[in-house]
């Protein structure tokens, strides 16, 4: 049996099918995708073409690169099927009817290869029940596939196994949809609703219940059942918006058919009247007229909620929510305080966390897959053990007690214990032989958590620390607000240098968060500016300057390993390292221009570098500063590795690593695999265009400006990025150093901070976080 994918099928074209051919084609693996013939039209393959016409234009985008569709192959069931035997993988999502997936699954059966993997992404069907009447070798192939919506940005994939099921067409699927396509798989037993779906959906029916019952309002509940609970700030009722509200009725009408007739969900289903009318009207939120919100386009996009108890639209107000204590985390606190917020959150958590608590092992092996599971699947900040650790196992089990409600025996297990707990610079879970146990990491992952755990940091200040993670390689963290950039991190690079040198091989850039940099402190700078203190700003500019190059000239080799936003400053320290090894869910670019500066970090300089190496780059000292220009002065933020890579943020040779998990450990390799015969890079020169590609780029300005896509104040930044990039006072014959460069970069950054204008951008981007067109 092929042990490796090569190739995969996908079939069902619909929103699931299409984002997961999508994934697949993100990854660079072929995938053909096909659907049912249209009953209209000329057309047979029209309903998967339409799928990927429509992925190519929507947003936030399921391909990450318009080169990934390319990989996508189109087709109908009726005309191509037989392309499965070319696959090694297919993923059936049709839709959720048991009898058009078996009536699929014998045709399939005909052209499959063995061993060729067939897996269900159906959410409410059990395994047992899909393949009744299959053979033995189609039930050894056979798995369910549980993605979640979208599949590019969801990183959860439940997998359910048979009895039957091949480990190794399992390995080989787990594999794939881990490194390949970036997913965290979590295995969960053939139970309905698999783990993720079914606590969520019992959560979202206590909210709406509990809302409706204690005459809250949407506001009000979301503001409870958001942030303070460490969930998403949609809350219940805005997440019902964004999934539809036509999938409940479908989700409650599933679980109820095929749930115990004794589970707890089956008390609390129920439908509301107001939800059945909001549904027959077509408000089935953000995808329809609206939902539990909207935006009133008749009266000037006025935000407006539901009222639950009239069903009326009225505009949207500002719930007042937790304080204190319970509004930072403090579960204890938050169901405690007195009043409807107290109520109403425990109405939410203690079913929850109950339900949850019952469900270890009927649904899930043990607590770790069940907290990953709503973690990944849900974006909760904590699961539902995590939770009950924050609670207290105790404390949730008197409770419930108190009030005549079942006790799980998990919770009785526990006692006063929590469910996790640090031992010996480990990690450990409870398990169900009431012994604590490793939380083991799958081979190839590296958690700078993890690292912390069982060790203390070489170098630390308010704004960085310097880690060692192994084999000889230290890893720099960034660790302020949003990873800011400031003057301690600067001096703590400078620190950093002599002792990685003679201490360690090589160093990585990286930090666990979501965001790698959202670029220097802009906070900070204001208040210097504000207080005229504009040396302390020259002063944070050339240290800058100094560090990134020191980072550049160190004597060891330094790979950048961003994930998420990166920008600014923290995209001028990538642009700084001999390599990158990047999380492909990566938004990065020199967005300075937009709030009325320039890069002065080496960020110019370094792209100029760049651009004039790149293969497809035509020869000469005009293009290259061109395409920086065209960048750096619209602030354009790639929107994915793989389109940073064709921005030139990431050259040819840069990484990518599709699964966060793994981001650090293979950039740990990648630093690694450039110890042997390391020599820092050459200091460059450039050849620069003067004031004759000074005076071109105006003019390309100027014809943004005058079909009103920049504004007058975008025409003085613009001037200034222009003036640095084309050599200020050089001539085409000249040959500018990257000092000088430097030098000119920070002199007009520093022009720049003086202008009122400049200073107005800064200030409404702090405030709004959206650039002011002035």
């Amino acid at each position: 049996m092929n042990d490796t994918i090569r190739k995969v099928c996908v079939i069902g074209a619909g929103t699931m099918g299409a984002g997961i051919a999508a994934q697949v084609a993100n990854a660079g693996v072929p995938v053909v995708l096909l659907d049912i013939v249209p009953k209209d039209g000329e057309n047979r393959n029209a309903i998967a073409e339409g799928a990927v016409a429509r992925m190519l234009k929507t947003e936030p985008a399921p391909f990450m690169s318009k080169a990934a569709a390319k990989l996508v192959e189109t087709g109908n069931i009726e005309d191509h099927l037989d392309k499965v035997a070319e696959c090694d993988w297919v993923i059936e999502a049709v839709i959720e009817r048991l009898d058009i997936k078996q009536g699929l699954y014998a045709k399939l059966e005909a052209v499959k290869r063995e061993g060729t993997a067939v897996s269900s992404n159906t959410s409410t069907i059990p395994l047992a029940h899909l393949v009744e009447g299959r053979s033995d070798g189609f039930k050894r192939d056979f798995l369910i596939t549980h993605f979640f919506n979208p599949p590019r940005y969801m990183r959860l994939l439940e997998i359910v196994t048979g009895p039957a099921t091949d480990g190794a067409v399992a390995d080989k699927v787990e594999r794939f949809a881990d490194v390949a396509m970036g997913k965290t798989v979590v295995h969960a037993k053939d139970t309905p609703g698999f783990i993720a779906n079914r606590i969520g959906t019992y959560w979202i029916q206590l909210g709406l219940n509990a809302a409706f019952d204690m005459g809250l309002t949407v506001e009000q509940a979301d503001a409870i059942a958001g942030k303070p609970m460490g969930v998403p700030k949609t809350g219940i009722f805005g997440l019902v918006d964004l999934v539809g509200i036509d999938l409940m009725p479908h989700l409650q009408a599933s679980l109820t058919s095929t749930l115990p007739k004794d589970d707890p969900y089956q008390e609390i289903a129920r439908s509301h009247p107001l939800i059945e009318k909001l549904i027959s009207e077509g408000f089935t939120g953000r995808k329809g007229k609206g939902g539990f919100y909207r935006l009133n386009r008749d009266m000037g996009r006025r935000k407006e909620a539901l009222d639950l108890a009239t069903g009326e639209y009225r505009e949207k107000t500002s719930a007042r929510g937790p304080s204190g204590r319970a509004a930072k985390g403090d579960l204890r606190a938050l169901v405690e305080t007195r009043g409807v917020v107290g109520e109403y959150a425990w109405a939410i958590l203690g079913g929850t966390l109950a339900y949850a608590a019952a469900l270890v092992p009927s649904a899930a092996a043990d607590v770790v897959a069940v907290d990953d599971a709503m973690k990944l699947g849900y974006n909760w900040k904590s699961g539902p053990f995590e939770m009950i650790d924050t609670l207290g196992a105790q404390y949730l089990a008197e409770r419930l007690e108190a009030e005549g409600k079942p006790v799980p025996e998990i919770l009785r297990l526990a006692g006063e214990r929590t469910f996790y707990r640090i031992e010996d610079g480990k990690r450990q879970f409870l398990g169900l032989d009431g012994e604590y146990h490793d939380v083991v990491r799958p081979e190839g992952v590296l958690r700078l958590a993890d690292v912390k755990l069982a060790s203390g940091p070489l170098l630390k200040n308010g704004s960085a620390a310097l880690w060692d993670v192994g084999d000889g390689v230290a890893c720099l963290e960034f660790t302020g607000k949003m990873n800011a950039l400031d003057g301690d991190v600067m001096k703590l690079i400078v620190e950093a240098i002599p002792l990685v040198s003679a201490r360690f091989k090589a160093l990585v850039v990286y930090n666990d968060a979501d965001s790698f940099s959202a670029g220097a402190n802009l906070g900070l700078a204001l208040f210097a500016i504000n207080i005229a203190a504009y040396g302390e700003v020259e002063k944070l500019v050339a240290g800058g300057q100094m560090a990134y190059k020191g980072l550049k000239y160190a004597p060891f080799p330094v790979v950048g390993a961003p994930a998420g936003l990166a920008v600014g400053g923290g995209c001028e320290i990538l642009l700084h390292c001999d390599a990158i090894q990047a999380h492909a869910e990566l938004y990065t670019g020199l967005v300075e221009c937009g709030v009325g500066l320039i890069p002065g970090w080496g960020g110019n300089g370094e792209m100029i570098d760049r651009a004039r190496k790149a293969p497809m780059m035509p020869k000469g000292p005009m293009p290259a500063v061109a395409k920086v220009f065209e960048t750096v002065s619209t602030a354009t933020v790639s929107k994915s590795a793989a389109q940073a890579k064709e921005m030139l943020f990431l050259r040819p040779h840069d990484g990518i690593t599709m699964n966060r998990d793994r981001l650090l450990h293979d950039a740990k390799q990648k630093a690694l695999s450039l110890v042997e015969g390391y020599a820092p890079p050459e200091a460059p020169e450039f050849r620069l265009p003067g004031e004759g590609g000074h005076v071109a780029l105006n003019m390309a300005a100027q014809g943004f400006h005058k079909r009103g896509m920049a504004t007058d104040y975008d025409m003085v930044v613009s001037d200034a990025l222009a003036t640095v990039l084309t050599g200020g006072e050089a001539d085409l014959v000249d040959t500018v150093s990257e000092q000088e460069l430097l030098k000119l970069e920070r002199e007009t950054f520093m022009r720049l901070v003086r202008e009122p204008r400049s200073i107005a951008r800064v200030e409404h981007m702090l405030e709004t976080g959206k650039p002011l067109r002035n």
